[in-house]
């Protein structure tokens, strides 16, 4: 049975999924099951009745993996099926993601849906991301590692809370600490190009609202790591009651 589970959205390749595994060793035995080629931004994709090829391979250290032709989601549900032996492992950590994962981010993010993914499957999970679109080398993400090893040594010593997982930003350069926070407000400037019957959504990496202390856009714009607890339960719980007053009934 595997200690740590890890897997990631930009590819079993990725050098920040080789700095994830190796730093996660420090707790036992790691399983890699990640998607054969980038699937950020695929969201809480899950395939059904369809097929999904797999492979064995390696990463550039040796070490083996689990190449699945689906998404981060996929990789989390068929390990629980049995694509791995022994399910559960003790955590699932997802990353490190090449760029982060910040207020509205996190439903699109293929690196936070397969933590959320494993807390569905009752396996705590954390999701890591580097904020730095240019890392490319395993160097590159290993301060983000060391900074994951000091979340999951906590996550392993403490009672778990049901459909919840945790998502840890890291800061490129230095870092002057942790900080927890709530979800903060993206702002996206997409932009749609089209030639012919081929359309794009490009634009620049998206802004925010930094100057809202404690969100984890006010952190990682002041130099701090962000650990974001976040749970499946979407409900609007403080609309209810404004929803109740709408006085909504059936019929003409």
């Amino acid at each position: 049975m595997p200690d740590i589970l890890v897997t990631n959205d930009d590819g079993v390749q990725a050098s920040g999924v080789l700095a994830l595994a190796t730093a996660m060793r420090v707790f036992g035995t790691v399983q890699v099951i990640a998607p054969s080629r980038n699937q950020s931004a695929s969201g809480h994709k899950k395939t059904l009745f369809t097929d999904i090829p797999i492979a064995e391979t390696q990463l550039a250290d040796g070490t083996p993996a689990i190449a699945v032709s689906g998404s981060p989601a996929d990789c989390i549900a068929l390990a629980a099926l049995g694509l791995i032996t022994d399910w559960p492992p003790r955590i699932v950590v997802s990353g490190i993601n090449r760029g982060g994962n910040m207020g509205q981010d996190i439903t699109y993010s293929g690196t936070v849906t397969a933590a959320l993914e494993a807390t569905i499957q009752g396996v705590p999970a954390v999701a890591v991301s580097l904020v730095n679109r240019d890392a490319d080398k395993v160097e590159d993400y290993e301060a983000a590692a060391q900074i994951a090893v000091s979340v999951v040594r906590k996550v392993l010593e403490k009672k778990w809370p049901p459909l919840t997982v945790l998502n840890l930003n890291v800061p490129n350069g230095e870092v002057k600490g942790l900080r927890l926070t709530r979800q903060g407000v993206r702002i996206y400037a997409d932009e749609m190009t089209r030639v012919e019957n081929i359309c794009q959504i490009v634009g620049p990496e998206p802004g925010g609202m930094t100057d809202e202390e404690g969100t984890d856009l006010w952190a990682i714009h002041n130099g701090y790591a962000s650990l974001t607890p976040i749970h499946l339960d979407l409900t609007a719980h403080r609309f209810l009651a404004d929803l109740a007053a709408w006085d909504i009934t059936l019929g003409v």
